[in-house]
């Protein structure tokens, strides 16, 4: 059986089973799990710190420091601390308390399960990744097809984002996908989307050709950019409800490779996604809602994120209060002389690093508001109110580290878990176990009643301190954007129109 001595592999029910919760969701317990992952070429020679907090945005940078000095993370076997530097070669493993956001209980329908020709066609509702990532495992859309459908291998060549539902059709096997990648990539597949847009949208056909740019991939951002991918979208409307001010319409991608093209070019018409959360928000756009598109000039202005108020003054209850920044008059934080040196992402310098072109003011700005947007809405800040009152370990009670990797030369690029000489019965960690012992252990596995921090009222996570969040409304958990319609070489496949779609819809 594969995989790391001390920990079970996901086909083997290692965390309590997806269940309906509530009305509309579906919930998952947390859960701990291990990552592990080589050292990329642009980590070498930084600070482990440096490298989570500016790859990540998933957490503080207090949660990332107060995790490293918890000792969850380990380079070649040895415990890292947060000023650990990357060296090529390393594996870098890193356990962490999972909570899944939740997601849509529609379930995920398969439309076709062509055995001949071996591929799917299925609807993917909205609220689901297709891949796992960040927080996102068990909830994700291979993950689905393989627990739920027993697919065990399928891929994945066409891909929605998580919050858009609809059309795609899986490969089975690597020749159907590589013939299929093919098409995708040269343009011969006909895509039609429905959207739901805001204000009246013209009668007349519409076509944007805009060539768009990712130009920060932490948040999935995409602009209008002279310099990004040709894409052309056509636009025909469907309806015009005046009950809500939104245009149903049908969108047809001709030239389609970038990320968000329908998005991003409803935007640039003045008419975007009516419940798009970065694209139609004002608190990113300003009241223009990025409409025409944005400066592209290159600017090298960059300014470090502001702490929420009640993190601004050391006589708060709820400030770190470590003495080591201060905040300056404009509400920023600056060093003390005696203070380390500041990251890229404390002091803003972070934004820009992974884009393909120099950034404009404007664009930093845009990025910067939506990084504080989303900071605000998962409520970091709090957690850093229970974690420094709590001061536990940010460690598993039940995860056994694994042990230290050979000498360098005695093993090959990042070593193994185990020297060659352990035999099974010197491996650290618990035994491998099978399904019905998996399921008779189940009971166990649920998750601990959620504690209260006494000076906030803050439901926390008694595992990792983490603060728990009222679960999100089901129609918050998807946009307006459906894919409906695909024509390539193995024929033409539809869905059924959204219930948003009908025109009256409210």
């Amino acid at each position: 059986m594969s995989g790391s001595p001390g920990q079970r592999q996901p086909s083997e029910v290692v965390v309590p089973p997806t269940s309906k919760s509530g009305p509309g969701l579906k919930k998952m317990p947390p859960y701990w799990y291990p990552y592990t992952t080589m050292a990329k070429e642009r980590w070498l020679g930084r600070e482990i710190l440096e490298i989570v907090s500016t790859e990540f945005r998933d957490r503080s940078m207090e949660y990332y420091t107060y995790a490293l000095e918890s000792g969850v993370t380990t380079i070649n076997g040895k415990v890292a601390k947060p000023d650990t530097i990357v060296k090529n070669g390393d594996r870098i493993e890193n356990v962490v308390h999972r909570h899944e956001p939740p997601v849509t209980a529609t379930p995920v329908k398969i439309i076709l399960h062509d055995t001949e020709r071996d591929f799917l066609v299925i609807d993917k509702p909205g609220s689901i990744p297709v891949h796992a990532s960040g927080r996102y495992y068990r909830h994700s859309l291979v993950e689905m097809l393989r627990f739920e459908f027993g697919f065990e291998k399928v891929y994945t060549i066409n891909r929605l984002d998580r919050l858009t539902s609809g059309l795609m059709i899986i490969p089975l096997n690597a020749d159907v996908a590589r013939s299929l990648t093919k098409e995708f990539m040269n343009g011969s597949v006909r895509k039609e989307y429905v959207a739901r847009c805001k204000g009246e949208f013209p009668t007349e056909e519409v076509v944007c050709e805009q060539p768009l740019l990712t130009v920060d991939r932490q948040m999935g951002l995409n602009i209008v950019h002279p310099e990004g991918k040709p894409a052309k979208t056509v636009f025909h409307r469907l309806h015009y409800d005046a009950n809500t001010n939104t245009s149903v319409l049908r969108c047809t991608l001709l030239a389609s490779l970038p990320s968000h093209q329908i998005r991003v070019h409803l935007q640039y018409l003045g008419h975007p996604i009516a419940n798009d959360p970065v694209y139609s928000e004002e608190r990113i756009w300003g009241v223009n809602l990025g409409k025409n598109g944005i400066d592209t000039i290159p600017s090298a202005e960059r300014s470090a994120p502001a702490p929420p108020e009640h993190l601004k003054s050391d006589n708060s209850p709820e400030s770190l209060g470590d003495g080591e920044v201060d905040i300056g008059e404009n509400g920023e934080p600056k060093p003390r002389p005696s203070a380390k040196k500041l990251l890229p992402r404390e002091t803003g310098q972070d934004i820009g690093m992974g884009s393909p072109v120099p950034l404009s003011a404007e664009a930093v700005q845009v990025i910067t508001r939506l990084r504080n947007m989303k900071d605000e809405d998962e409520d970091w800040s709090r957690w850093r109110d229970v974690v420094f009152r709590a001061k536990g370990a940010l460690t598993p009670k039940s995860f056994r580290k694994l042990p230290p990797l050979p000498p360098q030369n005695r093993r090959k690029r990042g070593g193994k878990s185990i020297t060659e000489s352990q035999d099974a019965s010197q491996r650290l960690g618990p035994p491998q176990i099978t399904h019905p012992e998996a399921i008779s252990l189940l009971p166990s596995l649920s998750a601990p009643p959620p504690s209260i921090d006494p000076a906030t009222g803050t439901f926390y996570c008694p595992e990792c301190y983490l603060p728990l969040h009222p679960d999100p409304k089901p129609e918050k958990l998807y946009i307006f954007l459906h894919a409906l319609k695909y024509e390539l070489s193995l024929g033409s496949f539809e869905t059924e129109m959204p219930e948003w779609a009908r025109e009256g819809w409210e």
